[in-house]
């Protein structure tokens, strides 16, 4: 079920309306099978390997909490490798034996093993990465192993996130599905705030950009560096708001039922620096990898910078990895780390803030750091390798050819004032909160504020129901 869809709006309203009827006692039930719906609505048969990787980690977390030494570790490494298992299988096999596949080729040998036909379960990077946080945080001793199997299934199920994060930690989520949840006006008013907002970022930014994108980047070859170049910026843009716009629609109507759910994004176009603008993006990822691989790491290298260093790479690698299982990935989460190396590596040895003055600083720093990223977005979001490359070359040679053939597309205009209404709200957000217009403490202003916003997506948002970008991983 997309969060983009009236099927979602009746099915949240319905939902909440049953939750805030029933007594506290029977909301959990009320929750998780409201989630093994939404899940379902998609590829039901899937729901068993949710509900296999849910058995498994649940009696994990006792076991590894009732054990003691060397037990505990088998118990957390048990759960670790299932999850893992699940994961890779589902979304590596195909991609190592095709990589087999062209290795035994150079040799003349033929692999005997075909690839496997099937869909990939959506969400499972998100719900794996989740459960593995409640085994781990388990073990470190941080959380208590839950006693209650339904409680559980719905940290890992809770259909607001299920599927595409924010991938919680069992510390902020599980002690929330015990509290007594009242209807407050503000809270539910402040929720759908957010899910109003993230509203916009999809349908306005997100799915008007990416009509333009997916003509381009769907055949490169028959475009001109500009036209790539356009195309890879706008991307960018495009990623940014429909993950940010998922993540906002799942936040707001967590919220608006009580339960806070953490920042996943922190505008990250205004990142004054490669390394904080992917400390302001995907929050929960990245955090996730700093606490359980980049932390554990670097113990035993605190004086080491050249292993730090590598870490940070490393950690980028797996996140390309996680991604998706293409080498177009793999590639992106490279060239991701290694410019936060660089960077690192300048700002240490050159010392740039010494004599360039602090605005001028933030400026470049913003541009530079958006410039990088979004190229780095253009192996991201090509098809293959080749295509990639041959997207870097015509860029960087300028490859002639207009920008558009003919005059720009009506909907051009549309990018660039959706674009431009994005980054103008979140410019005000980020240097004068205090100017407001959807949360203003005037009635007049407040609702102008609500009549702005849902014209604009009526006027020039796009209802076809795509898809998330990120339900694909």
């Amino acid at each position: 079920m997309l969060f983009n869809s009236l099927d979602f709006v009746g099915f949240f309203f319905i939902i909440t309306a049953l939750f805030f009827i029933l007594p506290h006692k029977y909301r959990w039930l009320l929750l998780l099978m409201a989630s093994c719906y939404f899940y379902m609505d998609f590829i039901p048969i899937y729901i068993l390997v949710l509900g296999f990787t849910i058995v498994v980690d649940y009696f994990a977390g006792i076991f590894i909490e009732k054990s003691a030494g060397a037990k505990r570790k088998w118990f957390l490494r048990m759960s670790i490798v299932a999850n893992v298992g699940i994961l890779g299988f589902f979304k590596y096999f195909n991609f190592v034996n095709d990589n087999i596949t062209f290795f035994l080729k150079l040799f003349h040998f033929t692999n005997p093993i075909t690839d496997l036909s099937f869909i990939l379960p959506i969400g499972l990077s998100f719900h794996t990465f989740q459960a593995m946080s409640y085994t781990i945080e388990v073990y470190r001793g941080n959380q208590k192993a839950e006693r209650n199997f339904g409680i559980y299934a719905l940290y890992v199920m809770f259909y607001p996130q299920l599927v595409a994060g924010p991938i919680e930690r069992p510390q902020n989520i599980i002690h929330q599905f015990y509290e007594p949840k009242k209807f407050n006006y503000e809270k539910a008013v402040s929720g759908l705030k957010i899910v109003l907002w993230g509203y916009f970022k999809k349908l306005v930014v997100a799915d008007r950009i990416s009509i333009y994108v997916n003509a381009v980047y769907n055949n490169p070859y028959h475009h001109s560096g500009k036209t790539l170049f356009v195309a890879t910026i706008l991307f960018w843009v495009q990623i940014y708001c429909d993950f940010s716009g998922y993540s906002d629609i799942a936040i707001g109507t967590a919220k608006v039922m009580g339960y806070d759910l953490m920042q996943n994004f922190k505008r990250p176009i205004l990142g004054k620096s490669v390394a904080e603008k992917w400390n302001r993006w995907h929050i929960s990822l990245y955090s996730w990898f700093r606490d359980y691989v980049y932390t554990p790491l670097s113990r035993g290298a605190r004086r080491n910078k050249t292993k730090l260093l590598s870490y940070i790479v490393v950690i980028f690698l797996l996140s390309g990895l996680w991604h998706g299982a293409n080498w177009t990935f793999i590639i992106w989460g490279a060239f991701s780390g290694l410019s936060v190396v660089v960077e690192r590596l300048y700002k240490d040895k050159v010392k740039p803030q010494k004599y360039i003055p602090k605005i001028w600083m933030i400026i470049f720093g913003t541009i530079i750091s958006f410039m990088v990223t979004a190229l780095s977005c253009l192996f991201f979001r090509a098809l293959n390798v080749k295509d990639a490359l041959h997207i870097v070359k015509s860029i960087v040679t300028m490859k002639k050819g207009p920008l558009f053939k003919g005059s720009p597309p009506i909907n051009f205009y549309y990018y660039i004032i959706a674009a431009a209404l994005l980054i103008i709200v979140e410019l005000f957000q980020e240097y004068l909160p205090q100017v407001k217009l959807i949360n203003n403490k005037s009635v007049v202003i407040r609702y102008a504020g609500y009549i702005i916003i849902l014209m604009v997506i009526l006027l020039i948002g796009v209802f076809n129901g795509s898809q998330f970008i990120y339900f694909q991983f």
